[in-house]
């Protein structure tokens, strides 16, 4: 497979929230900012590339019957060197993302990576799969992250957008009914334009 069709398809066509709607949990808890939106993203994005590899190195070594246990054991490794970095370097960015750094590892974005795609393909592939994966999650968190700080808090990466108007904006998007509202309809946008471009190509 080309190499930049495998690092691109995670971006839009195969994007793992938008369109492929998983890893729901973080999507939702995590982006009433911006920051923990993209610290979750980057995290996840790094336990899925190397993830990938390390499962596409080793493939041809584990037992089949014993696939699935090994795949978290590699996956919860490389959790932990996260969760460790960030509360070594970024301590309010850990503390803010709390229980659901370790919950990563309960992400099905990278079980099924490691399942569908790495533990039948050459590393660089997988780590290139990894990686896309990663981003179009990222930017996912991120799309959502904005529209909830800006629309909740009135503004963007903590900057204040419009002088008065943090923490006077429409605080319903930074609880959770807010979070499933803007989900969805990012998601109907996303669904609608990759709708209207089948039309368009044929």
């Amino acid at each position: 497979m080309n190499k930049i069709k495998i690092l691109t398809q995670g971006l839009i066509k195969e994007n793992p929230t938008l369109v492929l709607v998983l890893g729901g949990c973080p999507s939702l808890a995590v982006t009433s900012s911006v920051n923990t939106a993209l610290g979750m993203g980057l995290a996840t994005t790094f336990v899925l590339f190397m993830g990938n590899s390390f499962v596409s190195l080793f493939r041809n070594h584990i037992p089949h019957t014993v696939r699935i246990p090994a795949y978290i054991v590699i996956i919860a490794s490389f959790v932990a060197i996260v969760e460790l970095l960030l509360k070594g370097f970024m301590p309010p960015l850990a503390e803010s993302l709390g229980i659901f750094i370790p919950l990563i590892v309960a992400n099905c974005v990278l079980l099924g990576r490691a399942e569908v795609f790495a533990s039948k393909n050459k590393v660089v592939d997988s780590f290139l799969d990894g990686l896309g994966m990663g981003l179009g999650f990222t930017f996912a968190l991120f799309l959502f992250g904005t529209c909830r700080e800006v629309l909740g808090n009135g503004t963007f990466m903590g900057f204040e957008l419009i002088p008065g108007t943090q923490g006077n904006a429409v605080l319903g998007f930074i609880l959770a009914p807010g979070a499933f509202f803007v989900m969805g309809f990012v998601i109907a946008i996303m669904r609608h334009l990759r709708t209207r471009n089948k039309v368009t190509s044929n």
